[in-house]
């Protein structure tokens, strides 16, 4: 037999099944790339490339990990090349 791993009870995760979750912006990863929290439960959740929001996923972590070092090295290129013009 299987052991038999108990969950706890939360009347926030129930409240979030009824209602829906109350998403927050938790971390801005690129303009347009978001990660969300619940307020009431705590999920966390990102934006997909399809424009749909899914839960975050230790691979959807990985991802907006690079999409974001990868925005802010071409952001930062992009404010450089700026510099140089001016001068």
């Amino acid at each position: 037999m299987k052991p038999q791993t108990s969950k706890s009870f939360s009347f926030a995760e129930v409240f979030c099944n009824i209602f829906g979750h109350q998403l927050k912006v938790s971390k801005n990863v690129t303009n347009h790339i978001h990660e969300y929290e619940c307020a009431k439960c705590g999920i966390e959740m990102t934006d997909t490339a399809n424009g749909f929001i899914a839960r975050l996923t230790p691979k959807f972590k990985e991802t907006n990990a690079y999409l974001a070092s990868f925005h802010e090295r071409r952001r930062q290129r992009r404010q450089q090349r700026t510099f140089v013009k001016a001068s």
